[in-house]
């Protein structure tokens, strides 16, 4: 296959985490030759086995394709990088920093200069990690003073939306792909890097590198404020007797504002809308528009507070204390159909309540390995069933579908008593209480 300004352009992919490794694999199964680069020599290893590092639906039979077809290779050399590559994408984590709101952003430094000194020829280096604005034009300096190519050497930003759960669909069927680009060029190479996805119909948005680097982090704000607005319309239900429930689905039947995203509950996680929200407030602030997201940190203090109201609503259906209370806590990930449980409300909940003095047992049907790693104090169980087995309370924390379909009257014999405080509004509230049940939810009386 021919290269450098050919058609069919050569792939590296930079940092194998959750998107590295997705995006890797997906652009090998649409045709490209592309080489994996992690200075992690064991995450390396295991990929070029046939391994796949965390919970991704479909991802593994993918992998498995992939290595197979002979198009994907993993290295930690960065020099085999620069030659074999004509478009980098640089899928490094940012972060958030310990002491700090503002993003860490040493790794996407870091992946920049190890490669730019290995770049002798044109190439195009595409930023998809999540950056605060002005990321792209400051190593835009780093990477031109750094590479032997010079500037034949651009920088461009194409910023990732992957649902975890449904990231290999994203990447493969996107909805919409950005292009933050210098030159025309640039562009130029991003179509040759996508054709696939672009022959489906995707649609692209040209703009410039600042741009680029705003959508991410406002698609994740706007996510964020609504999931917190309707969590927030939760507390005024709880105070009036209300039920958030009944005023969700009213909402969600407006056409200008939709049901999606408006599910009340315990709020979000992982590894993206949190840090994202609080480094686009801390960057905000930095370039002095500080007060034009500063409702960003009443959109933070909504979602950690529907922690803290979960937890006491388990503490009033036992009666107003926690303590050697048996408490089975359904979900650590901090979300279905993954294993993540970075920032996770799931065991955060869990870990109060084991504060609290309550034994605490955990069941996840994918995140328990990372679970007991993170938090090695809580106890945990081989399913549902298994950690309600003499429960005072259940309470599910992250709505996974084997949890939902659980039949009230099936779980009714084996636990203590029979009370449920359902974090997400996963489940039926009448099946329950038909059942016998004492059903909780938060926003509902």
């Amino acid at each position: 296959m021919k290269h450098g300004d050919a058609e069919v352009p050569r792939l590296t992919v930079i940092g194998t985490g959750y998107l590295g490794t997705t995006h890797a694999i997906c652009m090998a199964v649409l045709g490209f030759e592309v080489l994996g680069v992690d200075v992690d020599q064991h995450k390396i290893d295991r990929l070029a086995a046939g391994e796949v590092p965390m919970f991704e639906p479909g991802l593994p039979e993918l992998l498995t394709k992939a290595l197979e077809s002979g198009r994907l290779r993993f290295t930690t050399s960065y020099a085999e990088a620069g030659d074999f590559g004509d478009v980098h994408f640089v899928c490094v984590g940012t972060p958030q920093l310990p002491d700090s709101d503002a993003a860490d952003l040493s790794y996407v430094d870091a992946a920049v200069r190890s490669l730019a000194p290995h770049l002798r020829r044109r190439a195009l280096v595409v930023g998809k990690s999540t950056v605060p604005v002005g990321t792209a034009q400051r190593l835009t300096g780093v990477l031109q003073e750094l590479a032997p190519a010079g500037t034949g050497a651009e920088l461009a930003w194409n910023p990732e939306f992957l649902r975890e759960g449904f990231a290999v669909d994203d990447t493969l069927r996107p909805d919409r792909l950005v292009f933050g680009v210098a030159s025309d060029w640039a562009d130029e190479r991003l179509r040759a890097a996508f054709r696939p996805v672009l022959d489906l119909g995707t649609p692209v948005i040209r703009t410039d590198l600042a741009t680029a680097e705003l959508v991410k982090v406002a698609a994740n704000s706007f996510l964020a404020t609504k999931i917190s607005y309707i969590n927030a319309m939760a507390e005024v239900c709880e105070a009036v007797g209300a039920d958030v429930k009944d005023l969700a689905d009213s909402l969600a039947l407006d056409d200008r504002i939709g049901g999606k995203f408006l599910r009340p509950g315990l709020g979000f996680g992982g590894g993206c809308l949190p840090k994202d929200i609080r480094a686009f407030a801390h960057r905000a602030e930095e370039i002095g528009v500080g007060q034009a997201v500063s409702f960003l940190r009443e959109v933070d203090d909504i979602n950690r507070r529907r922690r803290a109201r979960t937890v006491d609503i388990v503490r009033e259906v036992l009666g107003g204390d926690v303590n050697g209370k048996r408490i089975a806590a359904w979900g650590a990930a901090f979300k279905p159909n993954s294993d993540d449980i970075r920032d996770a409300p799931a065991l955060d909940v869990a870990h109060t309540l084991h504060d609290l003095g309550g034994d605490v047992r955990v069941y996840d049907p994918a995140a328990l390995g990372n679970a007991r790693r993170a938090f090695p104090e809580l106890r945990y169980g081989d399913s549902a069933f298994d950690v309600a087995k003499d429960a005072d309370v259940i309470v599910l924390l992250t709505e996974w579908s084997d949890f939902r379909e659980v039949e009230p009257e099936a779980l009714a014999g084996i636990v203590s008593h029979r009370r449920i405080v359902d974090g997400r509004h996963a489940l039926d509230a009448a099946q329950w209480r038909s059942a016998g049940w004492e059903y909780r939810a938060l926003g509902r009386s």
